[in-house]
């Protein structure tokens, strides 16, 4: 232990010295990350509460041909700008952006409406563009609203009663919580953790065998006194204190962070206070030696600094792919997936987000497979510092 201690200390102080890869360790990534993540929440979260509250604009080609639909939405706080143009001169109008939506009313719309037939009408819009898709579903709400009066109009003037028409009313209950609607917001979260604690150990990883024999010093390492599956252990070690300092800014500066989104205004609230961000934390230690062995043991296969960075950044993709699959997906916390790392680290920070923790056992079943995992590989790079083929 005091071997594998020395090693640490001083891995540890030299990855200081280096201010470039400690920005980049422990400001960047843990810092900028959280505040953009936050910034880009909340101003879509205000962009939304906007865009319910502004008045719509909608452009009507031939609006005189349906009078009544064109003062039902103005009721509506419809802003109308009338037009007589014809197909192609509205599709070229939404295609350069200079009209969101046109309405355009056909000209046999009022002959169909007053003989009970069927009335179309064409609302162009390009649905590719997130600003005025919004407005455009709202628009075409409103339309459907007018066309279920018109109908309830038809049935009362032929004495019939409306409600004929209604034979079941489905009222859909959400028993959903804020903090559980704030999981759709925040489903990104734990990827973004797992990550970033990750990036924080992965310069030192490299270091410890690519860097050290690209400078020529790591025969000269291997010649001390020491086993050298020791030398190894504690550069690892190192390199998991580096990503445990990367975890804890990362949720320390979410937690700072989401209390400035705004969450409650689209009805979610996010409890992540100094409690659930130290569970966070905990929940994700057990996948720290692992990620550091992996990160070092796929290093110590390469011939250079250069090579390491591009094999290791493909490496990341292994422990944060299984979080893509689980949101595409919709996987939800079983004991069988629970056994697979990082994934279950996903799902325990979505369960304490949700306010919904997970149960003992699956708990038990994340940090222990977590751990053997991480075993293994600390394991496998110690067998490798012993092969005299480590030297190249």
């Amino acid at each position: 232990m005091r071997a594998i201690w020395r090693v640490f200390v001083k891995e540890f102080r030299e990855n200081l010295r280096d201010r470039r890869t400690l920005f980049s360790a422990l400001i960047f990534g843990p810092l900028f990350g959280p505040i953009l993540i936050a910034t880009a929440l909340s101003l879509s979260f205000r962009n939304a509460g906007a865009q319910a509250d502004r008045p719509l604009h909608l452009t009507v080609s031939h609006a005189a041909r349906a009078p009544d639909l064109v003062a039902y939405l103005r009721e509506h706080d419809v802003r109308i700008k009338a037009v007589d143009e014809d197909q192609s001169a509205a599709r070229r109008e939404v295609a350069a952006h200079r009209d969101r939506a046109v309405l355009l009313v056909p000209d046999d719309f009022g002959s169909r409406l007053e003989a009970g037939q069927p009335s179309p009408l064409l609302l162009f819009a390009d649905e590719s563009n997130t600003d005025s898709a919004r407005g455009v579903e709202r628009i075409a709400g409103i339309i459907d609203q007018y066309g279920t009066t018109v109908a309830r109009l038809r049935l009362i003037a032929r004495g019939l009663d409306p409600l004929l028409t209604v034979p079941i009313v489905l009222d859909p209950v959400d028993i959903s919580t804020p903090a559980a609607r704030s999981g759709l917001a925040l489903a990104g979260l734990s990827y973004l953790i797992i990550l970033t604690m990750l990036m924080g150990g992965i310069y030192l990883a490299i270091d410890a065998t690519a860097g050290e024999r690209e400078r020529g010093s790591l025969e000269p390492l291997l010649t001390v006194p020491v086993r050298r599956e020791y030398l190894i252990y504690g550069k690892i070690l190192a390199a998991c204190a580096y990503m445990t300092l990367s975890l804890v800014l990362t949720v320390t500066a979410f937690a700072i962070a989401l209390r400035f989104v705004g969450l409650e205004r689209l009805g979610m609230s996010a409890d992540l206070g100094p409690r659930v961000a130290l569970e966070i934390v905990l929940a994700c230690l057990p996948l720290v030696p692992a990620g550091a062995a992996l990160m070092t043991w796929v290093a110590a296969f390469t011939r250079s600094y250069r090579e390491a960075q591009t094999y290791v950044g493909l490496v990341l993709l292994v422990p944060t792919l299984p979080l893509v699959f689980a949101s595409v997906l919709g996987l939800q916390p079983r004991a069988a997936l629970m056994a697979v790392p990082s994934l279950s680290q996903h799902f325990i920070i979505m369960g304490l987000i949700r306010m919904q923790p997970l149960p003992a056992g699956y708990t038990a079943l994340s940090v222990c497979s977590a751990l053997v995992l991480g075993a293994l590989l600390v394991f496998a790079a110690g067998r490798l510092y012993r092969r005299e083929q480590l030297l190249g």
